[in-house]
């Protein structure tokens, strides 16, 4: 078993709570990873005594001087649309000249993609994983949505899982043009044979439940259909005006609701009744001009907030989460320590996983070391990469 022990950690982010900080931060710390998962978790003094264990055991154990510096889990990022083709740059160009955002736009890229061979769409996909890699993030769900074909949406969902385990079917992501007059025949695919093609390389279902997208009525067939074939559900909810989408999400039990940015207190109460995640993805309104979502009135009613880059071609074209981070902070009311939570653990939570987002003996070894001596300097010094060394399960990328 390879291991590696990280110590003169200034600042640890573990995220297991200690003394009413959620962040769980130690100051003059160290890890030890052994093989995938993280096999310690203490002090620099008593690092000294892990020392001499492994220097006992003859493992030649490498030591990494954090040299203190700040560590924190690896990001979740648990709501991407990475597998797509084409480009809608000059959609962004004219939204920043007054064009509103629409979900319409989506059609284009389901005409690229369609367009683009297995191995283009899979080249482009490792090279966003890369970049991911390079930023931090350790753990990440990528949506189908970009097909709208059984066949297509079929080899969107094989091409993600090629890369991740957190796999989300969202045939229902528009009404695609060729059934623009035909809308409860496109609801019969999607509830049948596309979700038959799909569920098997697939863990989650959602549904874009919006205007110009789906109706609840719709959302919740397609749902429904979706957890009769062993998917768990999530929504896309409450983005473009105020909706059922929350509500939705939370009578059918949904691991999270995507976007929130329109909620009256009817959906912040029932948010937090519940153990639906409210996934918050500010790279949107960055990208959109919409306003930002209000995360302090969601934290402080106590609903469990993650937040995501919603990484796609139209609304939010970033797999930044130092950058969420920063965003998060600045425009959304949240504390640099409650951002990072929700870009890590509460990622976790969003993707219902216990075996990351946090450091503690047992979890995924998924760390990043910064260049910075606190996690603070992600909102701090944004734009600065200041991702300085990632592991993901043990493994340095």
């Amino acid at each position: 078993m390879t291991t590696t022990l990280l110590t003169n950690i200034g600042e640890l982010t573990t995220n297991v709570e200690r003394d009413g900080d959620p962040c769980g931060t130690l100051h003059d710390a160290a890890v030890l990873i052994e093989g995938d998962r993280i096999g310690w978790v203490g002090s620099g003094a008593e690092a000294d005594d892990v020392v001499a264990r492994l220097a006992r055991s003859d493992t030649g154990t490498p030591v990494v001087d954090a040299g203190g510096r700040a560590v924190i889990p690896g990001f979740v990022d648990s709501h991407t649309h990475l597998v797509f083709g084409g480009d809608r740059a000059d959609e962004f160009e004219a939204r920043m000249t007054g064009t509103p955002y629409a979900a319409g736009g989506i059609r284009r890229t389901v005409a690229a993609t369609r367009a683009a061979t297995d191995d283009e769409l899979r080249a482009r996909l490792a090279g966003f994983v890369t970049e991911l890699h390079r930023q931090g993030t350790t753990t990440f769900e990528i949506k189908t949505g970009y097909g709208l074909t059984v066949a297509d949406e079929e080899r969107l969902a094989r091409l993600a899982a090629e890369v991740t385990a957190e796999v989300t079917f969202l045939g229902a992501h528009v009404v695609p043009v060729e059934y623009a007059e035909r809308r409860d025949a496109y609801v019969d695919l999607v509830c049948d044979e596309m979700l038959r093609a799909c569920a098997p390389h697939s863990r989650w279902v959602d549904v874009f439940c919006e205007r110009g997208a789906f109706t609840a009525a719709e959302s919740r067939r397609i749902l429904a259909a979706g957890v009769a074939h062993g998917l768990e559900p999530r929504v896309h909810g409450n983005q473009l005006g105020h909706g059922e989408g929350v509500s939705l999400a939370v009578a059918m039990g949904a691991a999270s609701v995507d976007h929130c940015t329109y909620l009256d207190d009817d959906d912040v109460t029932a948010l937090a009744g519940s153990d639906t995640v409210a996934t918050l993805l500010p790279g949107v309104e960055f990208s959109t001009r919409q306003p930002y979502p209000d995360a302090r009135r969601l934290i402080d009613a106590g609903v469990t907030v993650a937040l995501a880059s919603d990484c796609n071609p139209g609304s939010s074209f970033t797999s930044s989460m130092p950058l969420m981070v920063a965003l998060a902070v600045r425009e959304m009311g949240m504390t640099p320590s409650e951002a990072v939570w929700a870009a890590t653990a509460g990622g976790a939570r969003a993707l219902r996983r216990d075996d990351v987002g946090a450091l503690a003996p047992g979890m995924h070894a998924d760390l990043v070391l910064l260049d910075a001596p606190t996690r603070v300097h992600l909102a701090y010094r944004p734009g600065v990469p200041l991702v300085r060394t990632v592991w993901a399960g043990g493994v340095q990328v």
